[in-house]
């Protein structure tokens, strides 16, 4: 599996992070071994809403090469949902085989126009602003819409990681990576749609 995290300014540095330090740890399993990532941007460094930096280590990839693509949120969601040059790039990941973003990622998911017609969810304070690019936004942690899956806020990306875990791997390989990072709780409000 070939994984684009698609970061910008402004992101919640949570969103990103819990999400990948569980997806680093699929390489442990003969099932996901080979899973590789691309840390994506427009440009070479990205600053999170409180000043952090990150390296980008892909600058603008064609999108459509991965499997998965995964969008964080963060207060710079607002904005760039009307960033042309965003979104166009964001929409290279129209075919790919799964959509996940975590917080207010989804709205650049709606902006994007994936959202049509289907069911997702996004931070509890967004919910007013995810409602007009979806069908419906379902007020769970983790909403899986075939392809799409979003999930709720920050911490939820913890969460949502270690489903996929489950998906992607077995139950088994979600509850070793839940000891290995010592994360004790069990994942509540998951609404699978199909």
């Amino acid at each position: 599996m070939k994984i684009a995290f698609v970061l910008f300014d402004g992101l919640t540095f949570l969103d990103f992070i819990g999400f990948y330090d569980v997806v680093y740890r699929f390489n442990m399993f003969e099932e996901t071994k080979g899973t590789t990532w691309d840390i994506c941007g427009l440009t070479e460094e990205i600053k999170d809403e409180l000043g952090l930096t990150i390296k980008v280590s892909t600058i603008k990839p064609d999108l459509s090469q991965y499997d998965l693509v995964f969008v964080p949120g963060g207060m710079g969601t607002r904005a760039l949902r009307y960033n042309e040059e965003f979104i166009t790039w964001l929409k290279q990941a129209a075919n790919v085989q799964y959509l996940v973003s975590v917080c207010t990622g989804s709205l650049l998911f709606g902006a994007a126009g994936f959202l049509e017609g289907r069911k997702a969810t996004t931070h509890p304070y967004a919910y007013e602003l995810l409602e007009p690019y979806c069908e419906e936004v379902i007020r769970a942690r983790i909403v899986k819409d075939g392809n799409l899956i979003t999930a709720g806020g920050v911490s939820t990306s913890i969460d949502l990681a270690i489903y996929l875990a489950e998906m992607f791997i077995h139950k088994d390989a979600a509850s070793a990576i839940k000891k290995q990072i010592d994360y004790p709780y069990e994942a509540q409000g998951i609404v699978e749609v199909n």
